[in-house]
């Protein structure tokens, strides 16, 4: 079991000094925009990730006019309590949980799994697939401590790899390029077989979901695509070499990988209606939320401003999912407040409900 039960933000994007307590497994938070719902949310799930859902700079999380942040999160888990806390300063930050640094913030990815649902995720259905690897390496970095590092080691090398490609013109250095092709033979084939594996339990989630939140009878297909199917990286690489000086980029790889999905053998964003966009992109959130409880056992999901996203059918059944077949912590924002009394009452949850 993971609980959150208090968090205590100082400095934190708009929060001075602020503190929540949490006592259900239901929260809706409540409030109009600007008052601070999604950067709360984002605060959760920063000390379970060990950085904002929304942006990388770290300037954009302290509050205008100071100059860092701090967050406490208590969790119990498992019926120990832990204390995570983060403190940025400057161009400074630490993590630690009951008092302990961490020496890479990476050994924190895992110990308490999350999944956020928030309005821009939209992106997942329609944008590119870079926002689809996304999708998948952060399941698999929270259940696998290898695959991180296997996929850290992999991104290095291929930042390596570019980078001599770009001056390639003014310093070739073909045995170079064979040190850098050799050392992305093992990450790229480990990364591979592990998201191959791990595709084949979540696409069919994914589609249970679908069929429950949008209550129709079309089927996407949906596919893990990816160059190594066919090829070995190293013969991708030894192929490709003349095109990649030309491009000054590696054009192929893992890093190319892509989640298709198809309906009535068109690509599914092409035709497909707001609806069932929206659909699938809870689907793909849901079967991640459930992939990871399969593993670990629990998680938090913090869904952000869904009911302005879903009409009332698709809602119901979403939520009929979330708070009562679902046994973890859920957090629900939402502008009205009688709405979330009402969709509680409805669902017969005795849910907590602040405004921050």
């Amino acid at each position: 079991m993971l609980r959150l039960k208090q968090i205590f933000l100082v400095q934190y994007k708009n929060y001075l000094h602020t503190s929540f307590d949490f006592h259900s497994d239901v929260v809706g938070i409540s409030g109009k925009n600007g008052k601070g719902k999604t950067n709360l949310l984002d605060a959760i799930y920063y000390s379970c990730f060990t950085r904002s859902y929304f942006t990388n700079l770290e300037s954009l999380n302290v509050q205008f006019g100071q100059t860092g942040f701090r967050i406490e999160a208590v969790f119990e888990k498992d019926g120990k309590t832990y204390t995570v806390t983060t403190i940025y300063r400057g161009n400074k930050k630490e993590i630690s949980v009951n008092g302990v640094p961490y020496e890479k913030f990476s050994q924190h990815i895992g110990k308490f799994p999350v999944v956020m649902i928030a309005p821009d995720d939209i992106e997942l259905i329609s944008g590119g697939s870079e926002t689809r690897r996304k999708f998948i390496d952060t399941v698999l970095c929270q259940l696998d401590t290898e695959y991180m590092y296997q996929l850290l080691r992999y991104n290095k090398t291929i930042q390596q790899r570019n980078s001599l490609l770009r001056n390639y013109h003014r310093h070739p250095d073909d045995n170079l390029l064979d040190v850098l092709d050799n050392q992305l033979t093992i990450p790229a084939a480990f990364i591979f077989n592990r998201r191959n594996e791990f595709m084949h339990e979540l696409l069919p989630r994914i589609t249970s979901f679908y069929h429950q939140i949008a209550g129709t009878e079309d089927e996407p297909k949906i596919q893990y695509k990816s160059q190594l199917f066919h090829h070995s990286i190293g013969a991708l690489l030894k192929e490709n070499r003349q095109k990649d000086i030309l491009l000054q980029r590696t054009s192929y790889g893992i890093h190319k990988d892509d989640i298709q999905v198809m309906l009535d053998n068109v690509p599914f964003r092409s035709i497909a209606s707001q609806g069932q966009r929206k659909s699938l992109l809870f689907a793909f959130k849901l079967a991640e939320y459930q992939t990871l409880v399969a593993h670990v056992g629990y998680s938090l999901l913090l869904l952000d401003d869904v009911f302005e996203k879903l009409d009332e059918g698709r809602m119901n059944n979403l939520l009929q999912w979330v708070c009562i077949k679902n046994s973890g912590q859920v957090f629900i924002t939402d502008t009205h407040r009688e709405r979330l009394e009402k969709t509680f009452n409805t669902l017969g949850l005795s849910a907590q409900i602040i405004e921050p």
